[in-house]
């Protein structure tokens, strides 16, 4: 690779984000010249990051080459695939190919960062190819828990590379075709160069299971409840909305839907082509004539999110739904790593309220999007990469997978970091270069380093608290009264109480034990002042100090009061 771009006789491929890690999926393939990349993902922030929502990958190493950058090919549209393209483009800047119901997704959220007239997107229909500079690009269809999920198929003059996107082969997937294998085993008879596939359930053995085993199982669980039934899901899986609107009419139950997500997802899927002979969905308003055993709610919030609206039903803070003891509620998700604490508040609220709560691990309720160990081995038997490079999970995953492909017949392996660039060909696959990589967050409207000044300082007070120190000096650079202070988050009140006057004393002491010279300069007395106070904090807690100098003037004292009085409110 050169400085700037890939040499005409190399095929690279860089990720970004998507490894060691799930979530956040951002790939670059570089071949004569020019760039490709393949998905543009988030992840969404946890308690580490207080006031943040979501992060995304840095695409700093390619907005710097977004001229030789060909166009962004998605290949479905969750979250975690596309989410990042509404905040990130207007670095990137280039033209965006996707299938329908993912284009549909995307142009909603281009409206609400005020992009939807900006961003130039080819709609390609499924199955459908592309050709962006150097790359042929061919979308096969792949069941997942969305729909018009796909591979993509990379074609360069050097081999031709399968990026699997998310995938499993469902026998009944319910939305949608089952996935492509015919175009599958048709690369694998022309000699694929490399795989680059999901790793998220290379440790389950089996198959990740059908929608339309599912559907039946659900059908009985619901059917011998004879309370309200409350199903929680992805808001993004059109197959489970389907299900469970089916169900409802099967059961002589009415469906109620509540949820922004769930509301968007259901006008995309109707716009595109999907659940248009949906039963009727009763309005949230109209729940409350509903009799309990006539009632069947499909609500979001399964990772116990604060604002969904499982939550707000849970803790009695929806306006329209409502749940009480002898009704169930069904968890038809998995636990995501991080969400557990959070589900785990919901679950002990319904063990309170005598509310039965069902979960993937009491009963069939749900099934993964993403492909178990049996299913991988029936992919690479179809595909046949010489190369394997494993993606989408942890280190843990990538490990695995790789030793998985091995024995399915990859003669080369390869597991990348974010960052990693991989020489695919000529020549052996390995690692040759590092580029830079990092993430950024969504603080308020603007999208920021991850280590900005502004979030540093904001996890610092959540974790150490804070302390305002105000001291007034006369002309001579005496103490005029005694320092003023404000603490927050560091001491209850009664541990403070017997403390206060040795750090009046000890700030005091601090200012006058300067010569006379240097109390002139406020950055001189704020470093003894906090020198002063280190001792009185709590053990292991570095607080942010903050240290206003007042100097003498007729309006000196009551500006110290004003500084304490601002901090505490």
């Amino acid at each position: 690779m050169t400085a700037n771009n890939p040499g005409r006789d190399e095929l690279l491929f860089v990720p970004l984000g998507g490894t060691n890690e799930i979530g956040m999926n951002l790939a670059l393939y570089g071949h004569a010249g020019q760039w490709l990349m393949v998905d543009c993902g988030l992840t969404f922030a946890d308690a580490e990051l207080p006031g943040v929502d979501l992060v995304f990958p840095d695409p700093g190493f390619i907005a710097e080459r977004r001229h030789a950058l060909a166009g962004l090919a998605l290949t479905h549209g969750h979250e975690d695939h596309l989410g990042a393209v509404a905040w990130l483009w207007p670095r990137l800047r280039c033209p965006v190919y996707a299938t329908p119901f993912a284009a549909a997704l995307l142009r909603r959220k281009l409206a609400e960062t005020g992009l939807a007239d900006e961003v130039p997107i080819t709609v390609v229909d499924p199955g459908g190819s592309a050709q962006l500079g150097p790359f042929g690009l061919r979308w096969i269809g792949v069941t997942h828990s969305i729909p018009e999920s796909h591979a993509l198929a990379i074609t360069t003059r050097l081999g031709t590379v399968l990026h699997s996107g998310d995938w499993k082969l469902d026998p009944e997937p319910l939305v949608g075709p089952r996935s492509d294998e015919a175009a599958l085993a048709e690369l694998g008879r022309q000699g694929l160069l490399a795989l680059i596939g999901d790793s998220t359930n290379v440790f389950t053995p089996g198959r990740s299971g059908s929608e339309g085993d599912l559907r039946r199982a659900l059908r009985e669980i619901i059917a011998a409840r004879t309370g309200r039934v409350c199903v929680t899901t992805f808001s993004s899986n059109v197959a489970r909305v389907d299900t469970v609107a089916r169900i409802a009419a099967a059961t002589d139950r009415q469906l109620v839907m509540s949820g922004r997500s769930l509301e968007r997802t259901v006008a995309v899927a109707r716009e595109c082509g999907y659940l248009r002979d949906l039963p009727r969905i009763v309005p949230e308003e109209d729940a409350g004539y509903l009799p309990p055993g006539k009632a069947l709610y499909l609500v979001t919030g399964c990772q116990g999110e604060a604002r969904g609206a499982l939550a707000r039903i849970v803790f009695g803070e929806h306006r329209e739904l409502h749940l009480e003891a002898g009704d169930t509620v069904i968890f038809s998700a998995r636990q995501i790593p991080g969400n557990e604490r959070a589900i785990e508040r919901i679950l002990d609220r319904l063990s309170l309220d005598g509310i039965e709560a069902v979960t993937w691990r009491d009963a069939h309720v749900h099934v993964s999007g993403h492909p178990a160990r049996d299913e991988l081995a029936d992919f690479y038997r179809l595909a046949r990469p010489r190369i394997a490079v494993p993606v989408h999970g942890e280190a843990r995953h990538l490990a695995e997978h790789a030793r998985l492909a091995r024995s399915f017949g990859a003669k080369e392996t390869v597991v990348p970091r974010n960052g990693a660039v991989v020489r695919l060909a000529p020549g052996p696959a390995e690692i040759i270069d590092w580029v830079p990589v990092g993430r950024l967050a969504l603080d308020g409207d603007q999208v920021v380093a991850i280590d900005s000044q502004a979030i540093r300082e904001r996890r610092r007070l959540a974790w150490n608290g804070a302390a305002v120190i105000a001291i007034a000096l006369d002309a001579a650079g005496d103490v005029l009264t005694a320092p003023r202070f404000s603490l927050f988050g560091l001491y209850a009140p009664e541990k403070l109480d017997p403390l206060k006057a040795d750090m009046v004393a000890a700030v005091a002491a601090a200012v006058e034990g300067l010569p006379r010279p240097r109390r002139a300069s406020d950055g001189e007395i704020g470093e003894a002042v906090r020198r002063a106070l280190k001792p009185f904090w709590p053990e292991g807690r570095r607080p942010l100090v903050e240290i206003q100098v007042l100097r003498a003037g007729a309006r000196v004292m009551r500006a110290a009061n004003d500084v304490i009085e601002g901090a505490q409110s």
